[in-house]
């Protein structure tokens, strides 16, 4: 298109010839530029914070307490228990034991010299079986 066509006038020798358009601010000028720093005033206040912090540490220690009451219960039941369980330990060691050396005499009766129930290390000390079998690869 010519320029004729789009301004509606005769055509121009020169760009100067051309009106001027040019924008500007709208009536009433533009609106202030924020650049202060506003940090809004919402949430609740210190105190509040303050207030519930203080609350649920309450919370907390209360549940702690309770917690040690059981635990201190938990453990007076398993000394209570301790020697019951101890005494059923040592009689089914007793019997493990028995098997053991009437195992070990069964084995060893060619053997001349051979002490049934004395210990190969000589260390002067008993020392009970770590595993819970005397001999697990007998039975």
């Amino acid at each position: 298109m010519t320029e004729a066509m789009i301004r509606k006038k005769a055509g121009m020798a020169s760009v100067k010839d051309m009106p001027l358009l040019q924008d500007g601010p709208p009536p009433g000028g533009f609106a202030p530029v924020r650049f202060a720093r506003r940090i809004p005033s919402k949430g609740p206040s210190a105190m509040a914070t303050f207030g519930v912090f203080s609350w649920g540490m309450y919370q907390v220690g209360k549940g702690n307490k309770i917690r040690r009451e059981l635990k201190e219960e938990k453990y007076a039941a398993r000394r209570a228990i301790l020697p019951i369980l101890q005494a059923e330990e040592d009689e089914r060691f007793v019997n493990e034991w028995k098997k053991y050396l009437e195992e070990e005499a069964r084995i060893m009766k060619d053997v001349p010299g051979w002490k049934v129930g004395e210990s190969v290390y000589n260390s002067g000390k008993w020392m009970p079986p770590a595993t819970g079998e005397l001999r697990p690869d007998i039975w």
